[in-house]
């Protein structure tokens, strides 16, 4: 984090610049609020939600005016500044709880849905593992984990060239996510059932894993 991520995470300055919707949708070509959409979709108003890590930008203030009850959404993350951002976005949201904690070393409850937006593109690739596993661990029977995030872009795609620019120079864990599916990062995958759908080219993915096994089983 501090090594390749000081600048856009840690740096107090540089936070303050970068949280704002303009410079998600900058960012993502303009994308940011399909995807915002394409995860809210798989929020009910009556669900429990784990969110992997503070996300820049109206996602999780969203995320939170969309359930119904105190408690409903838990949002980790291991950086007290990010942490500190989104608590300042949830005044008066009674339904969600904060956490600054290693979501590779989380314990908390199962969840109906676990939501992972755009973190696993940040991370080395034994660290997907072990987020991904983590994350997984926590979903209810039923319940299900939801992935935004990168995507390798169809052949013929016009911005291929300037992304992969882009992961080698400030997103380098980007490569090892986007040459992967989602699913080879996880050891228990056999017990849920795996959907993916990409976007704006193939530059973008949402990979839904539905926990089918049951207490039990």
């Amino acid at each position: 984090m501090h090594e390749v991520y000081d600048w856009a995470y840690l740096n107090p300055r540089n936070v303050k610049l970068l949280d704002r919707e303009f410079i998600v949708s900058l960012i993502l070509w303009g994308n940011n609020r399909h995807l915002k959409q394409a995860l809210l979709s798989e929020i009910d108003p009556a669900a429990t939600v784990l969110q992997a890590a503070h996300v820049y930008g109206s996602l999780i203030p969203e995320m939170a005016a969309k359930l119904s009850h105190p408690r409903q959404l838990e949002v980790v993350d291991i950086s007290p500044l990010q942490i500190d951002r989104c608590r300042g976005k949830l005044r008066g949201f009674p339904q969600v709880i904060t956490r600054v904690i290693d979501i590779a070393e989380l314990h908390s409850i199962p969840r109906d849905v676990v939501s992972c937006f755009f973190l696993l593109h940040e991370i080395p690739d034994d660290y997907k593992r072990a987020v991904v596993n983590r994350l997984l661990e926590h979903v209810a029977p039923g319940g299900k984990a939801v992935f935004i995030d990168y995507h390798k872009p169809v052949r013929l795609h016009p911005l291929r060239g300037i992304m992969h620019l882009i992961w080698r120079k400030l997103e380098p864990f980007a490569i090892g996510l986007v040459e992967s599916e989602i699913e080879a990062f996880a050891d228990n995958g056999g017990a849920f059932t795996w959907s993916k759908r990409t976007y704006f080219g193939g530059l973008y993915q949402k990979v839904v894993a539905i926990r089918r096994d049951c207490p039990g089983s």
